[in-house]
């Protein structure tokens, strides 16, 4: 009796420490995968840069700028400029307006995209409003800036070498905390 007690309390466990497992594995999938996403460029993610001067090479790329919204978010938000013709190299600098139609503050976060997801890992950001939460009062209409190069690296990528177009998209969402921002104000 104790050997098969001894042996139902292990099979126990052990499913218990599966199940705890996957849990955590569950938990941390997103973050990693983000993390994936982020060192390697996989499905368009840009990469973040430092402020360095790089080669500037004499070919063009032509980056063309969307702005979406999720419907959840009420913002009107749009690039102030449509296209970019920009030489291998070149630091940039893109605007996108963002305005608050409603009566109440909102507070949103943007991610973002690059398509053909293969140029990438060679779309740097240097700055982006990406890279914080903005919060816009009832009315408020402001500019957000884009400071970015597409790496000479690119250039002997021979993947790359069709490449003549770098679409960046970013899409906004409603911070899940935002109900904290419209209490705070209120009070």
């Amino acid at each position: 009796m104790q050997n098969n007690d001894q042996k139902n309390n292990r099979v126990a466990t052990a499913i218990v420490v599966v199940v705890l497992g996957m849990v955590g594995m569950s938990y941390a999938a997103v973050p990693l995968y983000e993390l994936f996403c982020r060192i390697t460029g996989y499905g368009g993610t840009t990469q973040i840069a430092d402020d360095v001067e790089v080669d500037v090479i004499d070919r063009k790329i032509k980056v063309r700028f969307v702005a979406n919204n999720h419907r959840d978010m009420p913002w009107e938000f749009k690039p102030k400029q449509n296209i970019q013709d920009s030489y291998v190299g070149e630091k940039r600098i893109a605007l996108y307006e963002a305005y608050n139609p409603t009566n109440r503050t909102i507070k949103g976060t943007a991610t973002f995209n690059v398509t053909p997801h293969k140029a990438g890992e060679y779309f740097q950001k240097i700055d982006c409003f990406c890279f914080t939460e903005q919060v816009l009062k009832p009315g408020e209409r402001i500019d957000m800036p884009v400071l970015y190069f597409v790496a000479p690296e690119m250039n002997e990528d021979i993947n790359l070498r069709d490449v003549t177009e770098i679409t960046l998209s970013y899409t906004f969402f409603v911070m899940k905390d935002d109900e904290e921002v419209v209490e705070n104000e209120e009070n």
